[in-house]
């Protein structure tokens, strides 16, 4: 292991992220100004929805929504690119009161001339249902999120006498050519990561099934990075302990426990996850 250098932290470390191509330079960029070496294999990739025809429904009566709830950049790159295929106003959102799940998704809305009026502390769904208690009450609300998707918010939600349509913008899919990648670094000890990076669910169950039946050996000594709780439950249900859980659930707050693990680690003894 190379020894840290004035302002490189993370010198010496090889750092795998797993997330979608088009997103990752949010993460590989911070990194690799630390000092880390990044390798990129996206698991997954962004598709359309098998079809749009449920949300230009929704699009079309959107008058007769109060609430809109996006989870995502993604959702609202997906819900303002099919408004403006339908050659649909902005202006037809607006009487809306909008939750974000974070804020990378709050900039976004607001980047489209929307304004948000609630994004938790924490950003997951839990934290989402929290900061609309009182608030929905009986109100109608589009839920637009991916196709595979945790039920907590809409069935929370529901349980408020909410009316919740959930519409789905957007699938992920595992991206050709992943596997070979990843049994080509996992095949040399010189390029193999130190720091597996997983910002979703899906980048933990997509990552996994990649590796073929027994991951264990080949993770061995890796650190699993875990962009939150959720992630990190999704990981522990596969039979991994992540031994670095971001403190909040951002690329920013990722990039930072990272760091943190890095200058607590022994760098001849790597954290075995098993």
């Amino acid at each position: 292991m190379k020894n840290n250098i004035p302002g490189k932290p993370l010198q010496g470390w090889r750092v795998l992220i797993t997330r979608a191509s088009k997103q990752a330079e949010g993460l590989a960029e911070p990194l690799r100004e630390l000092g880390a070496q990044i390798i990129e294999v996206p698991t997954i990739e962004i598709k359309p929805p098998r079809s749009f025809a449920p949300l230009d429904h929704a699009l079309r009566k959107i008058d007769q929504y109060d609430w809109l709830i996006l989870t995502s950049v993604n959702g609202v790159e997906a819900m303002f690119e099919r408004l403006k295929m339908l050659k649909l106003s902005k202006a037809r959102l607006k009487h809306l009161q909008v939750a974000a799940i974070g804020p990378a998704t709050q900039k976004a809305i607001e980047n489209q001339g929307l304004k948000v009026q609630v994004t938790p502390e924490k950003y997951i769904a839990e934290s989402v249902v929290e900061a609309l208690r009182g608030k929905t009450e009986g109100k109608r609300i589009l839920l637009v999120r991916a196709r595979i998707a945790r039920d907590v918010l809409p069935n929370e939600l529901k349980k408020s006498a909410a009316v919740v349509d959930v519409i789905e913008a957007y699938e992920t899919k595992t991206p050709a050519g992943a596997k070979q990648k990843l049994e080509k670094i996992f095949a040399v000890a010189t390029s193999r990561p130190d720091v597996i990076t997983f910002t979703s669910s899906s980048t933990v169950n997509n990552f996994l099934g990649l590796l073929g039946d027994n991951p264990e050996e080949l993770l061995r000594g890796v650190h699993m990075a875990s962009i939150g709780p959720v992630t990190s439950g999704t990981l522990k249900k596969a039979g991994f302990k992540p031994s670095i859980e971001a403190h909040e659930y951002t690329m920013q707050g990722l990039v930072a426990a990272i760091v943190e693990k890095k200058r607590t680690a022994p760098p001849s003894q790597p954290v075995s996850l098993l």
